[in-house]
């Protein structure tokens, strides 16, 4: 495994942390339903490349913590992590929920947290080659590490992976491999699938849980389930508070969608859900990559629930506010007015609700007055009686642009979500984009979380 290497003056102030005070939020999180939030600083986390000549640079990298602060609140979360509990903690695609992939207890807290279905396979994170190694490893290269059971580097890695993980890892792509014979992780995490999932993210507070805890993590979104997946702590909070012990806060996402998961082991390789590792930048790796290709289940509106799910966010309804979505297909018309009215009435709210829209590359910005005050003048079938001051009857629209850019609209789709819920709209209009390059992975998540599709004509 990694070493760890503290700065000099972070030696020289560090105390390694004690049992905490019972005055502690830490304790009381440890002793009653309370969820404590800490706040971390990313920036004071860093991982020194292998040294030796040839290997990856995170085949067995050097960690470093810049502030005794930092590594207090980083060694207190491993401590529960060991314990079998779960933790929530900031990834570069979403906050995950974190529990020791070896242990069946810690993985099934986090099923009970969100409140997930159980034959819905979690995703393991490492922070290292040598750690997923350790996972392949035979089950006789066994070592024991803080009390924990774990297979030592002797496993091989499918050199089918060595492009992507060459070009992707650390980072928002996962890979599919065979669960090997006695593997140490618990059935649990792989649902009865034959094949387990694994991620080397990018982010440093997620690399360094890893690492001090010495445990392969199985984090899948910080959410309640079906919930649009959570981008900052706030959202984890708002969905799990008092389930969960503690939330590490690091700030918000930079990628905002879950990672690309991929399977490699077949021919053509295929990818069982789209995410921060665009379909075209895999192909463009060539060889067998050049043939990827995309599972039909990630190209549906609604999940079928009759398949067995080889991955996340494969079969149930996911990412969904409370508040409808309509989606509208890149090419489909815009919504008029009688849309937005007709999508109040259908959400049991007649003529007084409130509506969302959030607008990406082509409608323009104050469409939904727009088109109300186009409907005012209309004398089709919405009678006079119900116009009011904000729009029709009491309509009330409420409008976010998401962007134009890709990143950019990936970044913020599920903040946004959010947002419109928090100011408690009735249903929300949302503008398709191309299924290209990010926007594959965007309308995935939107596919899913969409009551109506609404599609181009012709």
């Amino acid at each position: 495994m990694p070493s760890t290497t503290l700065s000099p003056a972070v030696l020289e102030s560090y105390t390694p942390p004690q049992s905490p005070s019972p005055s502690s939020s830490l304790y009381l999180s440890r002793q009653s339903s309370h969820t404590a939030t800490s706040t971390v600083d990313a920036s004071k986390i860093s991982f020194l490349p292998s040294s030796e000549p040839g290997l990856h640079p995170y085949d067995s990298p050097t960690l470093e913590i810049d502030d005794p602060a930092t590594l207090e609140a980083l060694t207190n979360a491993a401590d529960l992590l060991r314990q079998g509990k779960c933790v929530a903690f900031p990834t570069e695609t979403v906050y995950g929920l974190g529990a020791d992939a070896t242990s069946t207890m810690g993985v099934n807290s986090i099923y009970a947290a969100k409140q997930r279905p159980l034959d819905n396979p979690l995703i393991v994170h490492v922070s290292s080659l040598s750690q997923l190694r350790g996972i392949l490893a035979p089950a006789d290269s066994t070592t024991t590490t803080n009390g924990h059971a774990m297979n030592t580097g002797g496993g091989e890695i499918p050199e089918v992976y060595n492009a992507l993980i060459s070009k992707f890892w650390p980072g928002p792509l996962t890979i599919l491999l065979s669960l090997p014979t006695d593997s140490p992780l618990s059935a649990a995490v792989t649902a009865g699938q034959p094949k387990f999932a694994a991620r080397l993210p990018s982010h440093p507070i997620a690399q360094a849980l890893c690492h001090l805890s010495s445990l392969p993590l199985a984090a899948p979104s910080a959410n309640a389930s079906g919930n649009p997946s959570p981008t900052s702590a706030s959202h984890v909070f708002t969905d799990l508070r008092n389930r969960i012990p503690l939330i590490i806060d690091g700030g918000p996402c930079s990628v905002g969608l879950e990672s690309t998961v991929v399977d490699g082991l077949r021919d053509p390789p295929i990818v069982l859900r789209p995410g921060g590792i665009s379909v075209e930048a895999i192909r463009e790796l060539g060889g067998i990559w050049a043939k990827t290709v995309t599972s039909k289940a990630s190209l549906e509106d609604a999940a079928d629930s009759s398949i067995i799910p080889e991955a996340p966010g494969m079969k149930y309804k996911h990412y969904a506010p409370r508040a409808g979505v309509v989606l509208y297909e890149f090419g489909a018309r815009a919504p008029c007015g009688k849309d937005l009215v007709r999508s109040a009435i259908l959400s049991g709210k007649n003529f007084n609700g409130k509506v969302g829209i959030l607008r990406t590359r082509t409608w323009k910005a104050g469409i939904g007055e727009l088109t109300l005050d186009c409907l005012k003048s209309e004398s089709g079938d919405v009678k006079s009686e119900f116009y009011g001051n904000k729009g029709v009857g009491g309509l009330t629209v409420v409008e976010k642009g998401l962007g134009k850019g890709g990143e950019e609209i990936g970044r913020g789709l599920f903040a946004a979500l959010r947002e419109l819920d928090d100011v408690g709209v009735d249903v929300i209009h949302v503008e398709g984009i191309e299924e290209v390059l990010e926007g594959l992975a965007i309308m995935n998540r939107l596919r899913k979380a969409a009551s109506v599709v609404v599609r181009k004509v012709g």
